[in-house]
């Protein structure tokens, strides 16, 4: 027996009030919708339906299937629907959100590749350190670095977001190469002033993790201000390889304390809960993580033992 079918029957029997009116809608014979009424009731073990010879009722499991009814029909049609969209073109406008570092470096390419590729979709970048509210700000899609705490939205991992400990060879000759996390506490520190548990870095190092608390004599909200700051010789900087990693492959920094590898994070593509992802939403992370991914571009250069990639 087709249960489907025959709760698609028994639904409309309901809100057609009548066999008749659910066998005019569905285009079959009153029969046959009374022969799919009476097999589900045989399947289910119970009394759907009080019949008279002028109405139609609903019994108490009758009231109960005919809500769950309804809710398993919206959940096959949004199967069938979410299929039908996953091959449809992309259209429309895409308001994506990122912070301003990543966004500014490595976001332009892939947007261009994108717009390529997808004509009737224009693209509006958003560029902000701050974690912004998706739905509240009308946003498509949000990529973030920062850990994950709002779980009403769906989450994918486009990228490992690697991080260093460097300073300019300047500042290294004159104040010295700090070898292990407490020699920072006698260092200029460069602090990202939007990072989780601020004021505190934390390492891999030989013995497990250590946290400790460097002394800032420079913060701020902006990572690419930072590195210009280490590349100056004002001090020493934490940050991911996708902004520093040119730097160091390029020997205007160097990393220190080899040994202690500051502990990495995530890049992930976010957007919010909906039943129906657009097309447009869907093919823009998909092309994230595959230009992206676990070997990102950023990192194609060694630094030796200074990089780990994040769990």
């Amino acid at each position: 027996m087709d249960h489907l079918t025959s709760m698609t029957v028994f639904a409309n029997v309901v809100s057609e009030g009548s066999f008749a009116g659910a066998a005019k809608r569905m285009r079959l014979s009153p029969a046959a919708v009374s022969k799919h009424v009476h097999l589900l009731e045989e399947w289910l073990g119970a009394r759907l339906l009080n019949r008279t010879t002028r109405r139609i009722s609903l019994t108490e499991v009758g009231a109960s299937v005919y809500e769950r009814s309804l809710r398993i029909l919206e959940d096959v049609e949004d199967v069938r629907t979410s299929a039908a969209e996953s091959h449809a073109r992309p259209t429309g406008s895409l308001r994506v959100s990122a912070p301003i570092s990543f966004g500014a470096l490595h976001l332009g390419k892939v947007v261009a590749e994108y717009l390529a590729a997808y004509p009737e979709v224009s693209v509006e970048l958003v560029l902000d350190d701050r974690v912004v509210d998706i739905v509240e700000e009308g946003l498509d899609v949000a990529v973030r670095i920062a850990p994950l705490t709002d779980s009403n939205l769906i989450a994918r991992r486009i990228a490992p977001s690697w991080e260093v400990i460097c300073a300019s060879p300047e500042y290294i000759d004159r104040r010295g190469r700090p070898t292990k996390p407490s020699d920072l506490q006698d260092h200029d520190c460069l602090d990202y002033a939007l990072r989780a548990g601020r004021g505190k870095w934390r390492f891999d190092g030989p013995e497990g993790e250590v946290a400790v608390k460097v002394s800032a004599r420079m913060t701020a909200t902006n990572g690419q201000l930072l590195r210009d700051a280490a590349l100056s010789g004002a001090g020493i900087v934490l940050g991911p390889t996708f902004l520093l990693g040119e730097a160091v492959r390029s020997g205007w920094l160097e990393i220190v304390m080899p040994l202690f590898k500051p502990v990495g994070r995530s890049i992930y593509a976010v957007y919010p809960s909906r039943r129906h992802l657009s097309a447009k939403v869907q093919s823009f992370v998909t092309l994230l993580a595959d230009r992206f991914g676990e070997n990102p571009p950023w990192d194609n250069w060694n630094v030796a033992s200074g990089v780990d990639n994040p769990d």
